[in-house]
This record gives structure tokens, sequence and C-alpha cells, in this order.
């Protein structure tokens, strides 16, 4: 089963409207519902000429060029699945909206190797970055109670922002009597720093979109005052992978943050793979952009593609990954 071909724009740039992001306001409850069969419309022609060949038993996603492309959307944590959590990230703050066994996942088969992004993942970063909490308005604290007499103190990063840009794992398959089994363990890749970019405006160009698709990994609505959300989206053309994990927070009146982090991966016949890796914090405070002549309502601020230009760039950093035959 493959994406629906309905979404054809690139994911967000100043130069390009890659992957328009979604309305703020709107529920989270339904991206985290499978597409149904009707959303879907695959052209056999294009997957075929371009290698390509759709995952079946119900999976969402594409076989191409050596590649293994998977998307999979369920629904929030239940409460035995969030108690769980709590402990073992030694938390008993988490967003309100966890998608915990959604997740993207790419895998060379040949070497093995598996990029994949999921919520725990990205919530133990949180966890280990621990930045101090943001300072919330006075007037707002009392949106953070449950109760009227309770004191709020917030001494945690309630943004849940992370520095995560991925998690990446190996498979190995192996025989044992007579049975192939396949084991996964953790690694770290060697991303090299390097000068490359990649390149936003090749991936305007028209080439057929074989597969899209957008996983919410988790979100808060930090009590009515902001949003912080983390989605990753995935693109994949005859000639190339891309994707865009973003993490979005507004704290209404006080802060703006941005974190991507995309990857883009050319189809080369005959050579190994290379993955192009840039990650770009931006952040300003609504003091600071409303001193530069931009908006100070929080209204304005709903479509983080809309206003990424508007926050000066904290962090930068582009690495790639050559990716060997096998581990």
């Amino acid at each position: 089963m493959v994406g629906p071909k309905s979404q054809t724009q690139p994911f967000c740039n100043p130069i390009l409207k890659l992957i328009a992001a979604p309305s703020l306001n709107s529920p989270r409850s339904k991206p985290a519902e499978p597409l149904k069969e009707m959303e879907v419309e695959t052209d056999e022609k294009e997957l075929k000429a371009a290698g390509a060949v759709p995952l079946t038993d119900g999976r969402f996603g594409l076989r191409i060029h050596g590649w293994e492309i998977e998307s999979r959307k369920r629904s929030i944590l239940n409460s035995s699945s969030l108690q769980l959590w709590e402990e073992k990230l030694r938390t008993s703050h988490l967003p309100e909206m966890i998608f915990g066994e959604s997740s993207l996942v790419l895998k060379h088969l040949k070497s093995g190797i598996k990029i994949h992004f999921n919520s725990f993942d990205a919530l133990n970063g949180w966890k280990q970055e621990a930045l101090p909490p943001v300072k919330v308005p006075a007037a707002a604290k009392w949106k953070f109670r449950s109760k009227p007499s309770q004191q709020v103190i917030l001494d945690y990063d309630y943004t849940f922002t992370t520095p995560y840009s991925g998690s990446e794992t190996i498979e190995i398959e192996t025989e044992k009597c007579g049975r192939e089994e396949t084991s996964q363990r953790k690694c770290s890749l060697h991303w090299e720093d390097c000068e490359e970019k990649i390149n936003l405006i090749s991936l305007a160009s028209k080439e057929p979109i074989l597969f899209y698709d957008e996983v919410v990994l988790y979100e808060d609505e930090l009590a009515d005052n902001g949003v912080s959300l983390l989605t990753v989206k995935v693109r994949v053309m005859p000639s190339c992978w891309f994707l865009l994990l973003r993490f979005w927070l507004r704290v209404d009146g006080v802060l703006m943050r941005l974190r991507d982090t995309r990857m883009h991966c050319i189809f080369e016949v005959g050579e190994n793979p290379i993955i192009l890796r840039e990650s770009c914090w931006r952040e300003a405070t609504f003091e600071a952009l409303s001193a530069k002549g931009h908006p100070s309502d929080s209204a304005a601020y709903s479509d983080p593609c809309t206003i990424s230009q508007w926050l000066p760039i904290i962090k930068h950093r582009t690495q790639k990954l050559k990716v060997p035959d096998n581990l």
C-alpha cells in the first residue's frame, strides 16, 4: 500500500512550500488513523517504472532501490502504557497526546541499517536535555491547574523540546536451527560533518510522488497556552527519498522554537547510498519579533512554514552518512 498522490508539494522552506503544516488548532486524534483505501491513489505504471514495489500484508509503504520505507499510524497511548512510559522515562510529566506505536522506518536491506523515528526515543532526548522551563505569563498560570486551589510549580521543561534527530539500529539476519531469524541492536552510525547541502531546488521538480506520509509522534497544547508538536514527514520519488522531522513550539506571548532535521538520499545505481542530514534550530521570543515589526498576536503564528524565516538560526549542522554494503 502506498501514500496519497494528492500530496505533491515539497516540505516548506524559504523558496518552497514543502509539505505544508496542518492547522495547529485542528484536533490531533485523526492523524493517528490509518489512511482509508479510498484516499490512496496508486499509479502502478509509475511504481513499476521506478522499480518500486508496494508493501503487502496491510503495511503502508514501499520497497525501492534497496530501501524499505514504511510508516505506521496508531492511536494514542492508553493509561496503562502511559504509566509504563512514565516509569521508564522516570517522569510524571508527559505530553497530552503520545502516539507511542506510530513510527516512520527506513531500512537499507543490504546493510541492515535502519533509520527510524518514534516518540519514546524523542521523549528520552527531551528528558536528557532537560532545558530550564520557559517562563509562563502570570495571567496564564491558572490554566495549568487541575484544581483552583493548586499552586503552579513548573520546575521541568513542560514544552517537551527535544534534540532528537532520529534513531539508528542494525538488523542482522542469521540462520538458527534451519530457520532465518532477525535480531536488531542499537548502533551509532558514523555521520561525518560536511559542507554539502541538500538541494531543495531539485526537490521542487515535477517528479511523481511514489509515496508520501506524515506521522504525528506527540502533541501538547500547553494548557491552551500554545502548542508543542513533533511530526515526521516523508516523500519518495523515483530518484530519491526525502524526510523532515520537525519539532514546533509556540508558547503564546513568550517564545517560538523550531527544530528541523531533514534527510535526503539519492538512488545511485551500483553505488552505496549517501544520506545527507541537515539540522537547523531556530528560536525567538515574541518580544524580539515584535521589536522587528512582526505581529505580537499569537494568532499570526499558527503555521511554522510561514514564520520560519522570521526566527533566527541558533544552530545549524550538515552531516553525511556513507551506507556500507554490510556491517
